[in-house]
Formats: C-alpha cells, structure tokens, sequence
C-alpha cells in the first residue's frame, strides 16, 4: 500500500514538473522573441494582409476565434496574418494562463500578434470625434460597434482582408475589392476586401459617424455597408450586382462567406455527409459561423454528435482542436 502511494505521488510530481517546464520554457522562448527587432516581422503598413480584431478588453481569446486565425494561416501561407487584440500589450509572457494559445498561434510563422491602440488608430479618421465622445457603458453592443469602427479603421489605414473570428478560412483569398452579400439586397461587413484609403472605406467612416445609432443591432454593420454600397451602386437593388463589379468593387455572392445563412446556424452542430459539404461548400471561402448566435453550442462541439462545426476545426485548423479539445 506504501509503495502504491509513493509511485502515485511520484507520478503527480512528475506530471506537475512536466507542466512547470513547459510553461518556463514557453516564458523564457517569448521573451526571446519579444526582444527581436521589429524588422524580423511584416507590418500592416508596410505589407497588407489578412487583419482580424478582438475588440474586448480581456485577453481570453476563444477556440473559434484561434481557429479562424489558423485557417486563415493555413490557407494563405503567403501572406501575413494580423491578430490586433485590444487587451493584448505586445508582451507575450504577460499572459502565462494564455501560453498554450498563443504557443498555438506562434507555431504558425506567418501570424503576427499585435495590441490594438483604439486612439491611435481613430486618429486621422473621420471616426476619430465619435470615439473621443461615444460612452461605451451606455452602449448596447459596444464590443460590436467598436469591431465595425476597428475594421473600416484598420483598411483604411493599411488595406488589405478584413475576416470576423468567426469566419473558418477554407480557400486562400487573393487581394482585391470586395464585399460579400449575406441575404437578398443586404451586404456584409464580415468579410471585406479594400485596397488602402479606398473612397470606399471614407464614404463608409463617414456613414459611420453620420448615421449613428448604437441600440440598433446592424446600423453600424450590414445595414452600413448596404446604405453605402447602394449609393456606390446607384442602385436600391443589390442584387443587380451580385457576381459583378459596382465600379472597381466585386460584389460576392452569399455563397462565398455566408454559405448558410444566420437563421439556420444551428447546421453547423448537425452531422453532414462528406458529399453534403462539398456540395454545399465547393464555391466557399470561408464560413461564418455566426458566433453572436452560436457560442453557446461551441463548447459542446466534441460531445461526440461529429457534427459539421467539429469537421471544420479537425479540417482546416487542427493545432488548434488540439489546443481547445483533445485534452479534455
């Protein structure tokens, strides 16, 4: 009986020494890192990429959102991918609680982890005096109009892909001016292609601030990027140009982005045929998943339903179903 005590207690000091090495060797290794000169690294503007943003102010990034970044990597070796994170101070080893997360992150060589500085980003935008004024404690969804001020920002100063954490990148995109229509006459800002300092993104900064209405779930989003794209168009029917150009704009079907659409989110935790998915997503560049709606589900995606959400994060960003699941 004494010996089984021993081994068991030698086998959970052994296990606790294990954990402890790893996180001090992963400290240790981003320190290193942190103090590597700047020009080791893209920037965003100096070399566009794809941005995403997390606009909360806590560093707790979520499985979908390390999963979107990873696909987006994996799909486009090519290019830099940008992470501003609003809560993030540039100092890895800040956040030892987030270490295997961004040890995830990091083990892809084109992902670039950056703080997202709100006021030194509004500065010299059109953006810059509401944020100055706008109290986010009044605010209905302030983490959502913050990200649909950071996107347009962001492209405006540095251009290139703008994806929410919440689209899983199944093809590599190319850079070129771009809006995806969600639903029949209605765009979406979700995924946005725009060379730097587009008239655009001005005409879109502009309709931001102008039109401003926080308590309306949309305005500053899918509505905005309609009202604006209908007066670039001149038309009241999007739909003229699904699948054509509004000047030097490509406006993107449903099926690139939005493949299956907000009211049916719940597919994504159903179980599909592998002939199902490439029909339904052969033409998709990436799938959103409609996280406002959806997070409830996603920490019971491996409860063993196999459903098409799990089939993504096995598929297109296994480092981090790994990271999130395999361990539990």
């Amino acid at each position: 009986m004494k010996n089984l005590k021993r081994l068991c207690l030698l086998t959970v000091f052994l296990f606790t020494c294990a954990i402890l090495y790893k996180q001090f060797k992963f400290i240790i290794g981003y320190q290193q890192t942190m103090v590597q000169s700047d020009i080791d690294y893209p920037r965003p503007d100096a070399t566009p990429g794809l941005m995403f943003v997390d606009s909360t102010d806590k560093v707790e990034l979520s499985p979908l959102s390390v999963c979107s970044v990873e696909s987006a990597a994996r799909a486009n070796p090519e290019k830099p991918i940008y992470y501003f994170i609003r809560g993030f101070n540039g100092n890895l080893s800040d956040y030892p609680d987030q270490y295997m997360i961004f040890q995830t992150l990091q083990s892809m060589k084109n992902v670039i982890l950056l703080p997202l500085k709100l006021k030194t980003l509004f500065e010299n935008t059109p953006l810059d005096d509401w944020y100055q004024k706008v109290d986010p404690d009044l605010e209905t969804y302030w983490i959502h109009v913050l990200s649909d001020a950071c996107r347009l920002a962001l492209l405006w100063k540095y251009g290139g892909i703008y994806l929410d954490t919440d689209i899983i990148s199944l093809k590599p995109l190319r850079f070129t001016n771009f809006i995806c229509a969600q639903q029949e006459n209605l765009a979406n800002g979700a995924a946005l292609g725009l060379s730097r300092h587009h008239n655009f993104t001005q005409d879109c900064m502009e309709d931001y601030v102008k039109n401003y209405e926080g308590t309306i779930w949309g305005q500053q989003g899918p509505l905005l990027m309609s009202r604006v794209l209908r007066r670039w168009c001149k038309t009241e029917d999007l739909d003229e140009f699904i699948d054509a150009k509004c000047k030097d704009i490509s406006y993107l079907p449903s099926k690139f982005f939005y493949p299956i659409p907000y009211t049916d989110w719940e597919k994504y935790f159903e179980h599909w045929t592998l002939d199902n998915i490439k029909a339904t997503f052969s033409d998709t560049y990436g799938a959103h998943i409609w996280n406002f709606l959806s997070s409830g589900k996603q920490d019971n995606m491996n409860d063993g339903s196999r459903g098409l959400l799990e089939y993504f994060f096995r598929e297109y960003c296994p480092r981090t179903y790994n990271t999130f699941y395999t361990n539990q």
